[in-house]
């Protein structure tokens, strides 16, 4: 499982003409689910956007979590983080989780960034979304819960 977290000051998702998930300051995490992802990856995956320190103390360092700030998450599924574009000029999507796979592992990131403690909006899962962002730095991070083993 993969995911890119961007620190934020605000985020919103669309679908169409309606907002359906709208944060102020937190983090963007764009979730991707590969074929061979299990519970285990989506534990990891909580675990770090949760607790992760992206937020500045009172000195200007990165040392405080988002319970620190009171900031919240807006979790987009976004299959196209496992995009293999190394051959040819049109990425290949063939280690992406099809919908009926990738769907509960979400949701588990989901389910478990919520028993956390953390306020958590979503997008519409395999929906055509808009998300927009104002990224705080910026500063954006790479998860990987396979580089993690």
């Amino acid at each position: 499982m993969r995911a890119v977290v961007q620190r934020v000051t605000a985020a919103s998702v669309r679908v169409g003409d309606r907002v359906i998930g709208e944060i102020g300051a937190g983090l963007v995490a764009l979730i991707g689910v590969a074929r061979d992802d299990e519970a285990g990856d989506a534990e990891f995956i909580a675990a770090k956007i949760a607790g992760l320190r992206l937020f500045d103390d009172s000195s200007g360092v990165m040392n405080l979590a988002l319970a620190d700030i009171g900031g919240a998450v807006l979790a987009v599924s976004q299959f196209t983080l496992y995009g293999d574009a190394r051959k040819g000029r049109r990425p290949s999507f063939i280690a992406a989780a099809p919908g009926e796979l990738a769907r509960p592992l979400f949701d588990r990131v989901v389910q478990l960034l919520r028993l956390a403690g953390v306020r958590t909006q979503t997008g519409e899962f395999g929906a055509e979304m808009h998300v927009a962002l104002t990224n705080d730095g910026p500063v954006t991070i790479l998860l990987d819960s396979r580089k993690s083993f």
